[in-house]
């Protein structure tokens, strides 16, 4: 079945149209900060395979209205798993004749997820049975949201091919569209044909270049890390909608571990276009009483892995309960995936957001690829105003926030310990700790409500149960501020350890204190 994409002229014609939905989900911040270290490891070689690239093609027609673009999949007998490939066909596709919900403002949606007690429930919980899923794909083919679970965090998906699809999400979100989208997908074939792939590597020293050097980087990383939590950025096809990229040129695309999402992508038969399943800014969903706790007012629907084939929805666990458990194996990563892109350019290949795979572990796979001298990992950490276009997603300073404010308690203050004056106690009685390896357990006598992420200070555990912690922190009553201890990593190799601190650091904006106020 043929799959809808727009030309460059198309999408550029709907841009247009949409430009209140620009200026408003445009937000002016603080100026940009940008903190870039880099590191070259020694290298080995060694070889390695490609994936077959190969597929076919058939057509289908939606909505009485026959639609060419250069997405195919090929589905064969006994429900084996649908692949998309690049076609040369043309491309041609009228304008939609209701694209009112595409042009929500987030002025439109200020009133759904600030509070869904006093919003009309719209958004919908499904099963995660075949049946389902088979629904749900379609809904994705139709252009409408479906939030489901990775092995990282709750997605809200779309037709990644769709503008209109792309839109809507940005809309649910109340997301700025400088920030991108990642494009999930179930094959390395898959990611090849959303990226425009070169042949060369620009080498300064030698015009000449060094042949597939890019290719066969972006091979040996989705080889050894996918399907799982890396997400890697390249130049974008043109089939790729601006919107998906924030108008960068870059598409990041990930092939996820979890089955439900698999089994989704592979359903839909499409490319999935995924941010996490919450207004922008706050707390990511682990489960999906957290996406319907942000987005219970969108026409979304929910995959629940606990609700049962008749619908029924088991008693909602207690926050607490879940997150002082390791039972989490809804999304048993925790956060989101590590991003790197691949720079065919400077030959380099750029950490631009912390998760489960890290820096070193890329390393080794380019050095175990024979590609340690073609391409230098360095990472790139950005703190940027929400006006400012990234090719990574998770680049803001102010993310992954509960709505009370946070801060991070200096190590110089809790490696002291020194006690409390009175004005300080006054500040703790009324805040939640939230805690690593025991750093702050000096003031669990003296706060409103404490929690350790692990006791043991393991990254893995803490990875699981941050952004539980996190929603838990907003929901304690009486709670005016939520204390972090700063968090020091050695190295490079313990990725969610990083990971857990780029969280906490941007859930408190980057704020560090030395005294309690």
């Amino acid at each position: 079945m043929l799959r809808h994409c727009l030309s460059k002229q198309q999408q550029f014609q709907r841009q247009k149209q949409q430009p209140m939905l620009h200026r408003r989900l445009f937000l002016k911040t603080a100026a940009t900060a940008i903190s870039i270290a880099s590191f070259t490891l020694g290298t080995t070689s060694s070889a390695f395979s490609t994936s077959d690239l190969r597929a076919r093609s058939y057509h289908y027609t939606r909505n009485s209205e026959q639609l060419r673009h250069p997405f195919y999949y090929n589905s064969s007998n006994n429900n084996t798993r649908n692949r998309m490939i690049l076609s040369s066909a043309s491309i041609s596709h009228s304008e939609k004749s209701n694209t009112t919900k595409s042009n929500m403002t987030s002025e439109n949606h200020s009133q759904n997820n600030n509070n869904t007690n006093n919003t009309q429930v719209v958004a919908k919980r499904v099963s995660a049975t075949p049946s389902s899923l088979q629904a749900c794909g379609e809904r994705l083919r139709n252009g409408e949201l479906v939030s489901f679970p990775t092995e990282t965090v709750y997605g809200l998906g779309c037709h990644a091919l769709d503008p209109d699809a792309v839109h809507k999400v940005f809309a649910a979100k109340r997301r700025p569209l400088t920030d991108p989208l990642i494009v999930h997908v179930v094959s390395p074939a898959d990611a090849c044909q959303l990226w425009k792939v070169k042949t060369t590597i620009h080498d300064e020293s030698n015009n000449n270049g060094s042949p597939m050097m890019q290719k066969q980087a972006l091979m040996a990383l989705m080889d050894e890390f996918w399907p799982g939590p890396l997400t890697i950025i390249a130049q974008a096809h043109e089939c790729v909608p601006p919107i998906v990229t924030a108008g960068t040129g870059f598409v990041a695309a990930r092939c996820p571990s979890h089955p439900i999402a698999r089994a989704l992508i592979e359903t839909a038969g499409i490319p999935i276009a995924a941010p996490s399943a919450n207004r922008f800014g706050h707390v990511s969903p682990t489960r999906a009483d957290h996406v319907l706790s942000d987005l219970g007012g969108e026409d979304v629907w929910v995959v629940d892995v606990d609700v049962d084939v008749t619908g029924d929805t088991p008693a909602a666990a207690d926050d607490d309960d879940h997150a002082n458990t390791n039972t989490n194996t809804i999304c048993n990563v925790g956060v989101e995936s590590t991003v790197a892109k691949v720079d065919d350019v400077e030959g380099t290949v750029s950490v631009l957001r912390h998760g489960a795979v890290s820096p070193v572990a890329i390393q080794n796979c380019l050095r175990y690829a024979g590609l340690a001298d073609q391409f230098r990992v360095q990472i790139c950490i950005r703190t940027t105003g929400e006006e400012v276009a990234n090719v990574a997603p998770g680049q803001t300073i102010k993310h992954y926030s509960p709505d009370v404010p946070s801060f991070i308690i200096s190590q110089k203050r809790f490696t002291k310990l020194l006690l409390l004056n009175d004005d300080e106690k006054e500040f703790v009685r009324k805040a939640v700790v939230l805690d690593f390896g025991g750093q702050l357990s000096w003031l669990q006598k003296d706060c409103l409500a404490y929690r350790d992420l692990s006791v043991t200070g393991d990254s893995s555990e803490a990875a699981m149960r941050v952004f539980d912690s996190l929603r838990w922190s907003e929901l304690i009553e009486g709670a005016e501020r939520v204390y972090f201890p700063e968090l020091v990593v050695e190295g490079e190799s313990d990725a969610l350890a990083l990971a857990v601190k780029d969280r906490l650091t941007r859930a408190a904006s980057g704020v560090i204190i030395e005294k309690f106020q």
